[in-house]
């Protein structure tokens, strides 16, 4: 990390040798040191200017990186876990020494596994682990069943050294030899579990990860990839013959819709099921109780999404999770803001429960168990990096008072209501399905939120107040009803604080801040429930967090992402300053920090915007803040068509998939399929079955008073006992996970030199000169970028921005040879192209682009537009559109044309008489006025002239026809041209029909 590097002395440079400097210091000698003679006459910078010391070190890396780096090449670890070497017969050079005693002893970190190799034999798998130092392996064997036989997994518990374990191979490999022997199959980074439909069971693997977070020394993990093996025998293996059964292949076609590569999270030796304040305080009531590392596995079944597949594993070996991880599914990230030289790492974590979960039109509101839909807790994390792990020196274990956090929750609203979305109206309306005078789901979740919590519970509830048509204001009675009722069992001071605010007649009010008003409650939440922060207890104090706010729109996504923001901001200066960083507690728009912090907020909103609604989010801050609007109101009209079509046509595959994997649903014989259920409701609600059996719920003491006790952080107690002489690695092995002793590293491949940094915001050449403030507090305006770069760039292109309000100018006419060209350039014409404004005296050629020629390059080639130009090309002709149809203009061209079109009737003479006009040619006129017609008739004759044709006869005696009921058609008349479409629309092709008429 940044301050170890300090601390040593030493800079590493990007493919540079070490080189020992003296420790940087802000005095006015150090700084003319590195002025060259030359320059020495200059006057004194503004501000101070970017050290050399880590942090200039990796904006140099960054840029240089962008040129030079390989991407296979940029991680510590790779994403494909390496397989175990194994030889026949190693030789000296290769064996790894047997493991001494205490390496052996059984120490519960050293069971954990990092990295797998599966092998296969003819008739079981056997999987090969390996810790993180790679010297101590463990095996586990897993029989390759037939179809109806239950789960065989054994674990012998055994430590093997790398010389043990290719013996051990060997002799499998040996006993094997009449059947193949055995194969390296795949090489894996965990189990997650294991899964059966109506056949085998099948074992789902981790084959690639990706780093995103570093907490306390433990590394936070991303699945990229995921391999699903059947458990059955290598001959029905290669046979296939579970490919016959349709319902299998169907089943296991409906898993595959739920893509576990997006999304979903993991860590080896830290517990992200639960909130940092929950570990800490786990860890040092385990100390005072003397009963240090029974803490392992207590993880939270909430956010456990393969809670369901992890089952299996748990009935049939002791210790699953030394082979399997817990994976939870929502957002991580991580970032660092550098304040003159000082490291403050930012996680936020959010994590998505796994009951009543689903798509948006199918999951709404509480089931009958107090679980609500979309519910999301997420978690702050603010630490500054001048030790990496939990603990002080001393050792005093798990009490760094570098680590606070804060935590907030989204859920739907508590009450029993639906949105029938089978129609084609992108607002479905709003149905009380349950009125529930006691509202027993809601206190079943609240008093699940005064578990998870404490209290008070400030719930902020942003629908809508009022409306044309009710929709989001039914239930904003019925929400404020059901606190009213179950305020009045509480005691005093852990009452539900209920703030409603429509937050989106707000948004549209010319004379409400919104912002402001967001700010004004997010202090008076963040002071109500203080934020949590880590400490000895006696040279520095330590806070706990007690209470949560729970925030909530109609779909909890677009306006509880930006109420969230605010408080998180809110709560960010809270933390930075209790580390000593801040000398007050708010922090200011347009900031580094605040720019950094709004990025990882955007992207946890549109990340879980897409899980539950489809799409990312439709209104985002710059919507709300009112900045870059017509930027923001077209990418906000895409994103509501994307929500609209994924609720209409793929939110019910998902929910099939989401009730697969999380176990609602489990085949068995006799049941009906997944895919024939008219509805999921009882998937996700008590058997009803069961109520006579469950104990009543207490209508007036709904809560449960131990959950409403405040919340402390426990006294540091050193270890007692046998515990004393123990190291800090038997508490909290986090030294080999990140450190990795005897492996070489590099700090441009390490995790914490590679996140997002402020520091990657700051423009390196202002920064040498002395004229950039350092400061990620400071609020950046227009003069601290450098205009320079900007005039560079703008000269390099050739081209000027065109104000789209300003009217294309006309050119001169081309030659017929550049025509050609722009007409044969219309074929591969993009969308984007297609949609900009034309050239009005051009008629439909070549669109017209938001950028020009400029006059001293308009005889030169034009050059190739970047990204960044076609994508704000398409971003302002999509806005140009929006402000067309919303405000529409008529070219003097078209006013012409309607003029001419008006008027023409006028001219046109109102008495008609025989003689023809002489300025009109009347030939035609005249040889119809001396037609054939007078004599002969209309009736067309054959071509001998004898009589009328019998196909124009009978069209003609069909015409004539007039039924009783000639509004009605019957089936004779559907093959007659005129009913084509009538024969469409009853084929059910129709746009807006629903389903075949019979």
């Amino acid at each position: 990390m940044a301050d170890a590097t300090e601390q040593n002395g030493v800079k590493a440079n990007n493919g540079q040798t070490s080189q020992p400097t003296s420790q940087p210091s802000q005095s006015a000698d150090h700084d003319e040191a590195h002025i060259e003679p030359q320059d020495a006459k200059l006057l004194e910078p503004a501000f101070p200017l970017l050290l050399n010391n880590a942090s200039s070190e990796t904006l140099l890396q960054t840029v240089q990186a962008q040129k030079r780096t390989v991407e296979d090449d940029t991680e510590e670890e790779p994403a494909v876990a390496r397989p175990f070497v194994r030889t026949n017969s190693p030789n000296l050079s290769t064996r790894a020494a047997t493991p001494l005693g205490e390496e052996r002893a059984p120490i519960r970190s050293a069971y954990k596994m990092h990295k797998f190799t599966l092998y296969e034999t003819a008739s079981r798998y056997y999987i090969v682990g390996g810790d993180v130092t790679e010297k101590r392996y463990r095996i586990l064997k897993i029989d390759r069943n037939t179809h109806d036989s239950d789960l065989s997994i054994t674990d012998d518990k055994i430590i093997y050294s790398q010389k043990e374990m290719n013996s051990l191979l060997n002799t499998i490999d040996d006993g094997n030899k009449g059947t193949g022997g055995i194969k390296q199959r795949c090489t894996t980074w965990g189990i997650l579990g294991f899964i059966k439909f109506t056949g085998p069971y099948y074992m789902l693997m981790i084959t690639k990860k990706s780093t995103v977070a570093m907490i306390g020394g433990h590394y936070v993990y991303q699945v990229d990839g995921t391999e699903l093996i059947p458990l059955t025998p290598g001959k029905l293996a290669k046979s296939k013959t579970d490919a016959r059964h349709v319902e299998e292949q169907r089943f296991l076609n409906i898993l595959k819709n739920l893509d576990l590569t997006r999304s979903f999270y993991y860590s080896y030796s830290y517990d992200i099921t639960r909130t940092l304040q929950h570990n800490i305080i786990r860890e040092r009531t385990a100390l005072l109780r003397g009963k240090p590392g029974t803490t392992y596995d207590d993880y939270n079944s909430m956010f456990i999404w393969n809670s369901h597949l992890l089952r299996p594993a748990e009935e049939a070996i002791h210790d699953p999770f030394d082979w399997c991880r817990p994976i939870i599914h929502g957002y991580i990230d991580q970032a660092a803001i550098s304040i003159y030289g000082r490291t403050a790492h930012i996680t936020i974590i959010a994590r998505r429960s796994r009951y009543f979960a689903g798509a948006r039109f199918l999951k709404r509101g509480a089931n009958d168990l107090g679980y609500v839909a979309n519910d999301v807790e997420t978690e702050q994390i603010v630490s500054e990096a001048l030790t990496t792990s939990f603990h002080l020196p001393g050792p005093k274990l798990f009490a760094n008072p570098q680590y606070t956090s804060y935590i907030q929750h989204r859920g739907s609203i508590p009450l029993h209501w639906t949105q029938d979305s089978m129609g084609v109206t992108p607002k479905p309306p709003i149905e009380l399905n349950l009125i529930d005078p006691f509202y027993t789901a809601a206190a079943l979740h609240f008093d699940n939120l005064f578990e998870r919590y404490g209290s008070p519970v400030y719930a902020l509830n942003l629908i809508k107040a009022r409306e044309r048509t009710p929709r989001e204001s039914k239930l904003l009675g019925e929400y404020t009803n059901a606190i009213n009722y179950l305020n009045q069992f509480l005691p005093e001071g852990h009452k539900i604080i209920h703030k409603a605010w429509d937050m989106s007649r707000a948004a549209k009010s010319k004379d409400q801040d919104v912002i402001g008003t967001l700010e004004n409650i997010a202090e008076t939440v963040v002071t109500t429930t203080g934020i949590f922060h880590n400490g000895d207890g006696d040279i520095t104090p330590t806070r706990a967090q007690n209470g949560v706010a729970r925030t909530n729109c109609i779909d909890c996504l677009d306006r509880t992402n930006a109420a969230q923001f605010v408080i998180g901001k809110r709560a960010l200066g809270h933390q930075l300053h209790a580390l000593g960083i801040l000398e007050d507690t708010t922090i200011d728009y347009d900031t580094d920090a605040v720019n950094l912090f709004t990025h990882m907020y955007h992207d946890h909103g549109d990340t879980i915007a897409v899980q539950y609604g489809g799409s990312q989010l439709v209104n985002t801050m710059e919507t709300y803040r009112k900045i870059n609007q017509w930027t923001s109101h077209s990418r906000d009209m895409i994103e509501s068509f994307k929500r609209y079509y994924n609720n209409s046509f793929l939110d019910s595959q998902r929910q099939e998939a989401y009730n697969l994997f999380l176990g609602n649903y489990i085949f068995a014989q006799g049941q009906p399929m997944l895919w024939d259920l008219s509805t999921d409701y009882y998937l996700h609600h008590a058997d009803p079955r069961t109520w006579s059996q469950k104990e009543k719920h207490d209508y007036i003491h709904w809560f449960t008073p131990a959950y409403l006790e405040k919340r402390t952080i426990p006294a540091f107690a050193r270890p007692k006992g046998e515990m004393v002489n123990k190291p800090v690695s038997f508490f909290d092995d986090y030294w080999l996970e990140y450190y990795r002793p005897s492996t070489l590293s590099s700090f441009p491949k390490m995790f914490p030199y590679k996140m997002n940094s402020t520091i990657k915001y700051i423009p390196f050449k202002s920064t040498q000169e002395g004229k950039y403030d350092l400061s990620p507090f400071r609020v950046r305006t227009d003069g601290d970028t450098e205009p320079q770069e900007k005039k560079k760039s703008t000269a390099k292109k050739g081209v000027t921005i065109v104000d789209p309000h300003e009217s294309p100018k006309s050119f001169p006419d081309d030659d017929s040879e550049s025509a050609m060209t722009e007409k044969a350039s219309v074929r591969g014409i993009s969308i984007h192209r297609w949609l900009q404004p034309m050239q009005a005296d051009k008629g439909p050629t070549i669109p017209h682009s938001i950028m020009k020629d400029s006059a001293e390059n308009r005889d030169t080639p034009k050059p190739k537009q970047t990204q960044q130009e076609k994508t704000k090309a398409a971003q302002w002709t999509f806005a140009n559109i929006v402000q067309e149809s919303l405000d529409p203009s008529v070219s003097a061209q078209e006013t012409d044309d309607y003029a001419r079109y008006i008027s023409h009737p006028q001219s046109l003479p109102l008495v008609i008489s025989n003689e023809a006009p002489p300025d009109v040619d009347s030939s035609e006129y005249q040889e119809y006025l001396n037609g054939s017609w007078q004599t002969d008739g209309l009736m067309v004759h054959d071509n001998g002239g004898n009589g009328p044709a019998d196909d124009d006869l009978e069209a003609y005696t069909d015409l004539l026809r007039i039924g009783d009921n000639p509004l009605t058609v019957t089936d004779d008349d559907l093959p007659k041209k005129r009913y084509k479409a009538y024969r469409k629309w009853l084929r059910g092709k129709s746009l807006f029909k629903q389903q075949p008429v019979d």
